[in-house]
């Protein structure tokens, strides 16, 4: 009788522990008469050939994972993403409507406007770039080279002197030197702070007329003797109508798109 012929003529709760057994021993057997196999390792061997070129395409390998990585920070950090979505929190913050819209619609609502306006960017990027590299003109080096140069473009075009020179001092760079070749250790955070400034100021421009309508909802209030209903209660609803009047989402979505390209 074979084996597996002996597991159907036993108990259905026996069967799993007697199949379990019989392949163990299977494995331990193969093991057992191929003693060659104690000695084998696994190695990142590449051949007689291996070089310095493959360790080269090993490093590239990494620097590759490495700035796929960091891509939502280079987003971040070298594009219009930063002042679109904390104009849009400050949006939301003013009209008091906690967490509506959700943070995944404000995101991605940011992330689609930045595509918009740094279209012709990575267009360059690209054609200048992305494509002689896949075409095998120029090599990795030359086309981050390359690819950088829009990106610079766009910050330099946004960027305010005095917060380049706070890096640059910070730097001891001189102004020849910024002139010749603007390092991007000072060129991104002073972007970076200059679109913090500008969204800050868009807030504070967008809640006036929010703190306003606050403002007038609670002196009817007090004139009416209701100072223990909470005025914010009150003043939701006027804030979301005059918003939708004023068509808000055109106007704020129309002048972020307009700073950049405007």
């Amino acid at each position: 009788m074979t084996p597996f012929k002996f597991c159907r003529a036993l108990k259905p709760a026996v069967k799993p522990t007697i199949k379990f057994i019989l392949f163990s021993l299977g494995v331990a057997g193969i093991f057992w008469f191929t003693p060659e196999a104690y000695a084998q390792s696994m190695t990142l061997d590449l051949g007689p050939s291996a070089g310095a070129s493959s360790t080269g395409r090993i490093i590239q390998m990494v620097l590759l994972l490495t700035v796929l990585s960091l891509a939502p920070s280079i987003l971040v950090m070298m594009t219009s993403f930063t002042r679109i979505v904390i104009v849009l929190s400050f949006l939301r913050t003013a009209m008091g409507t906690q967490q509506t819209p959700p943070n995944q619609v404000l995101l991605s609502l940011a992330l689609f406007l930045t595509m918009f306006i740094m279209m012709p960017t990575f267009q360059t990027a690209y054609d200048d770039a992305i494509q002689p590299l896949i075409d095998g003109n120029i090599n990795e080096s030359q086309a981050f080279t390359r690819a950088i140069v829009p990106f610079e473009t766009f910050m330099k075009a946004h960027v305010r002197n005095q917060d380049v020179t706070l890096f640059a001092d910070m730097a001891k760079l001189t102004d020849a030197q910024l002139q010749q070749n603007m390092p991007l250790r000072v060129l991104i955070p002073a972007f970076m702070i200059s679109e913090l400034k500008r969204a800050f100021e868009i807030g504070f421009l967008m809640f006036v007329p929010f703190l306003i309508i606050d403002m007038v909802v609670a002196s009817v209030l007090m004139a009416m003797g209701m100072m223990m209903l909470p005025p914010v209660i009150i003043a939701l609803p006027f804030k979301i109508v005059f918003f939708v009047l004023v068509d808000g989402w055109y106007m704020i979505v129309g002048s972020l798109v307009r700073s950049y390209t405007g």
